[in-house]
């Protein structure tokens, strides 16, 4: 059962965000000004600049800029030495998503191949600055969370919910809410209270989710890069289907990885989301 509810101010927010972003794709050899911009989303340009603002900590000329060809590209170059030096300080393991601290722990195979039996989890709708979040939870932590448009919040539940076929899954917004802040509110992001996450899938799947976390914030890797670190240089396409998978996003940053081109391909949520997630992202690093 979904439960309806008012359009919060954040996805409203992101709806905007969104019909830019759709121009901004389009546009972005032109290099359009926010007059242009402001005008496909439905706004001022003063309320386009403070949305921004508010939203990515940037304007929207420089979040265009975080989305175009040549930063995908600057990320991509760095990417092979950013991944060298998380492995090398033992980021393989447990370890940290940008400045979200994060640790987390697999279910056994034996889990995954049940199909969740036995398993409850419990889920709830929340504000995001990407559109509206599903969250799900188990006792042990975080273990899926994915995003959604208004009016689709079902298709995004049974995507998730596809995942683990055989569990049980309760609806319980109220207790899944502290989770939602704890992911998106940056401020609450500390070494001392780390988000516990639990990954479920494939021994490959686990993997190539656990060598996401060891991209930072700002960086890209690539899918023949990742199929290169887990010791496989032509699994590049199983790779593919594994950060496709990925049952926890935004926090296991499956946005990160692009093409080998620099471009920056699928994503599950939507291109126009992982553009958005990018650019935010870039705000908070700048």
């Amino acid at each position: 059962m979904i439960t309806p509810a008012p359009l919060p101010a954040a996805v409203a927010d992101y709806d905007v965000v969104r019909r830019a972003i759709a121009f901004i794709r389009g546009n972005w050899r032109e290099q359009p000004e926010i007059d242009a911009m402001a005008d496909a989303a439905g706004v001022t340009p003063t309320e386009l600049h403070q949305l921004f603002r508010r939203w990515a900590g940037l304007t929207p000329k420089a979040f265009l800029q975080a989305l175009t060809i040549d930063e995908a590209r600057r990320m991509l170059r760095d990417s092979a030495s950013v991944l060298d030096a998380a492995y090398e300080v033992g980021l393989s393991g447990p370890g940290r998503l940008h400045d979200l601290f994060v640790t987390h722990e697999a279910m056994s195979p034996g889990e995954w191949k049940t199909g969740g039996e036995g398993l409850t989890l419990t889920y709830g709708f929340h504000p995001s600055p990407f559109g509206i979040a599903v969250v799900m939870a188990t006792p042990r932590g975080l273990a899926g969370l994915g995003f959604a448009d208004p009016g689709e919040e079902a298709k995004a539940l049974d995507d998730l919910r596809g995942r683990w076929p055989k569990a049980s899954y309760v609806e319980a917004t109220a207790a899944t809410a502290a989770l939602a802040q704890r992911i998106f509110d940056p401020e609450l992001w500390r070494p001392d209270r780390p988000l516990r996450v639990v990954m479920i899938g494939t021994d490959f799947e686990v993997r190539v989710w656990e060598t996401l976390l060891a991209i930072p914030m700002g960086r890209a890797a690539t899918y023949s890069g990742i199929a290169a670190k887990l010791g496989n240089p032509k699994a590049s396409r199983a790779v593919g289907a594994a950060v496709g998978k990925n049952p926890v996003c935004f926090v296991v940053p499956c946005h990160r990885v692009i093409g080998k081109s620099g471009d920056l391909t699928g994503y599950h949520w939507g291109l126009t989301r992982k553009r958005a997630i990018l650019g935010w992202e870039a705000g908070k690093v700048a």
